[in-house]
């Protein structure tokens, strides 16, 4: 029997549990509807163990009914047994102990039960009795668990019933407790979340906007690695751009795939998909960064093992998606600008190039601005001769090579000569093809070159040098062929034009000069120099040479005799032909007296060294600037009263006039 003082202790709980202060605070209507249903009662064995266990906690250190208890599931499953080991007494709670018994009637009835110890159970389970106290759920009214309890056979009581029934709106409690904590958690758990995703897409707007204001390339790429580590400060985050564009934040790279560590970023690259990898603690991500053009380049994000959650990846799969549209207008519009500002740069090039015909001031120009276009050291530009199959150096920023003759099968030449198209070299140094002059004298490592053509012919080569290695890009070996087709032109054009030119000025008989280039020459010396004479020259009986040995050697005559004046005189002098068989040579600031020498050694010269022989006559003027200005035409005047002179003097000699 159970003692008094503890039946009475038993019986001050009770009417404490019942008693209307212990009532819990009114619940909102909407939270008081919820409940459970008959489809969630397969699922709630987790809950009612919980339960169970805070109400065991509440009432710790009361006996209650000083016998074990055990809550079960309406599908017969114990919840937790306290009081008792699960080895003492192990047959008090299988299915024959409690399942026939209190609990099942409990559950049948849907009433509290207490049953008797029976004759037909073993001697040891006769030893008990048994009480269950179904507990309701509180709005749907069935069951959704049974509390029962095991008695010494014969000591079971309708108090020990209602104090069990008391227990059990008690562990109701705890239940419902729990419920209300589960759903209220899960409404805020979705709430959260649905803050959380709320945050994200205002997060995303904002990114988006900011990348959508930047149509800088750079900006773009500094905004996206930002926007990162301010959502996710343990995260690491590396940018690897498959794109010719070397930026100076560290953290963007070139995509090398023959990295080991790349492989990640390869396959997301390839397949333009999201790729994962969770290992040795890390759980990395690398995003493609993909436009409508293409792929990019692949975001790599590290962080710890299970920081990002499917939101997240859905997330930074969104921002990724939009930075590579952001990059890709950022790239189309720089690739815009640039097209614009070689466009530009062609124009302006074209016409400096074209309003100058004259062969070495339009290739000093153009090596002057190519130069500065491609911000390098040395600039070569070079003429194939036709007639000597060989290159010749007309323009360059580096004295020595001016003027340089080169085989057209020599260095870098040869190759544009074979092969008919531009070179780009990173790095002399460690990949020489041919040697080259022009690298080793300015020590150059970088070099860009392209053949200048015509019709398809090369006519020309341009070479550019650095002397840092990898200095020139793809996009400066596109911009130069560009530029050397102009340039190819030029050339072609201002030799065009030397050589119409040069028929123009030149007779097509004696290859001196015409007579109305000599006298632009002398009219423009007479502004210039202070002094200067003319030798008019006549071949005597020029016309009895016609006569008797007919045109053709009369013509020959003529050639002997220019000849003879071209090897007769210096550079600086210019000799013409004056008309018929008269040749005239002006002597810029040269004396009667060493005006008369070379006249002199005219005369004796073709006096001897003509076939058939002939002799010349010479008359000679000068000017100074001393005296009155001397024209053009006076000093052609004055030269031919002297010539006239000679040929009544007997020919074959020199008058001064």
């Amino acid at each position: 029997m159970v003692n008094k003082r503890k039946i009475q202790q038993q019986q001050d709980v009770l009417e404490d549990i019942e008693s209307p202060s212990r009532t819990r605070q009114q619940l909102p209507n909407w939270l008081q509807k919820q409940d459970f249903t008959e489809a969630d009662i397969p699922y709630i064995h987790t809950l009612l163990i919980s339960s169970f266990s805070d109400w065991f906690e509440e009432v710790d250190g009361f006996p209650w009914l000083g016998s074990p208890m055990v809550l079960l599931h309406p599908d017969g499953t114990r919840i937790r047994v306290e009081g008792q080991s699960e080895d003492s007494e192990s047959d008090f709670w299988n299915a024959e102990a409690i399942g026939p018994t209190a609990a099942s009637t409990a559950l049948e009835t849907c009433r509290p039960t207490l049953m008797r110890a029976e004759e037909h159970l073993s001697p040891k389970l006769r030893a008990f009795d048994s009480i269950a106290v179904p507990i309701f759920t509180r709005t749907t009214g069935f069951p959704c668990a049974i509390v029962a309890c095991l008695l010494p056979a014969g000591t079971a009581q309708a108090g020990q019933l209602k104090l069990l029934q008391a227990a059990a709106l008690h562990i109701r409690t705890c239940i419902y407790r729990h419920f209300e904590n589960l759903f209220v958690g899960g409404l805020l758990r979705e709430r959260k979340l649905s803050k959380k995703e709320e945050s994200r897409r205002d997060i995303l707007f904002e990114v988006m906007r900011r990348l959508n204001d930047h149509i800088d390339v750079e900006n773009v790429l500094s905004e996206v690695l930002d926007s990162l580590e301010q959502l996710y400060p343990i995260c690491k985050a590396d940018l690897f751009l498959s794109q010719d564009y070397n930026s100076p934040n560290e953290k963007v790279k070139p995509l090398a795939f023959h990295l080991n560590d790349m492989d990640l970023c390869k396959s997301a690259f390839v397949d333009g998909k999201i790729r994962e990898d969770r290992s040795g603690g890390r759980h990395q991500l690398a995003l493609p960064l993909s436009g409508k053009q293409g792929v990019y380049g692949v975001l790599r994000l590290d962080m710890p093992e299970n920081e990002f959650d499917d939101a997240d990846i859905s997330f930074l799969t969104m921002l990724a998606a939009a930075a590579g549209a952001a990059f890709e207008k950022a790239k189309l519009h720089e690739q815009a600008n640039v097209l614009v500002g070689e466009l530009r740069l062609i124009n302006e090039l074209t016409q400096r190039l074209n309003s100058s015909l004259k062969l070495s001031d339009t290739m000093q120009f153009a090596s002057a601005e190519l130069l500065t276009i491609f911000k390098s050291d040395s600039c070569c530009i070079l003429q194939f001769d036709a007639a000597s199959q060989q290159f010749v150096v007309i323009s360059a920023n580096v004295a020595e090579m001016i003027g340089e003759i080169y085989s057209k099968d020599y260095g870098f030449c040869g190759v544009i000569w074979s092969t008919k198209e531009p070179i780009i070299l990173s790095d002399y140094c460690s990949a020489t093809p041919v040697a080259s002059q022009m690298m080793d004298v300015t020590n150059s490592r970088s070099l860009l070159a392209s053949p200048l053509l015509l019709n398809g012919e090369v006519i020309g080569a341009v070479l550019i040098t650095k002397q840092e290695p990898n200095h020139f890009s793809y996009d400066n070996y596109k911009l130069l062929q560009v530029l050397s087709a102009h340039l190819g032109l030029a050339m072609s054009n201002a030799t065009l034009h030397a050589e119409v030119r040069r028929m123009v000025i030149t007779d097509n008989l004696t290859g001196l000069y015409a007579r109305h280039y000599l006298n632009e020459r002398i009219g423009r010396k007479q502004t210039r120099d202070t002094s200067g004479s003319l030798i008019v020259v006549d071949i005597d009986h020029f016309k009895k040479i016609n006569d008797t040995y007919g045109h053709q050697v009369g013509d020959d005559i003529l050639i002997q005799v220019s000849d003879i004046i071209r090897t007769s005189i210096r550079d600086s002098d210019i000799a013409a032909r004056w008309g018929g068989e008269e040749l005239a040579i002006y002597l810029p600031l040269l004396g009667l007296e060493q005006t008369e020498r070379v006249a002199e050694r005219i005369r004796q010269r073709v006096e001897t060294e003509t076939n058939p022989q002939v002799t010349v006559s010479c008359g000679i003027s000068e000017w100074r600037m001393a005296d009155d200005k001397v024209s053009v035409e006076s000093l052609f005047y004055k030269a031919d009263m002297a010539l006239y002179e000679a040929k009544h003097h007997g020919r074959n000699c020199i008058v001064i006039g």
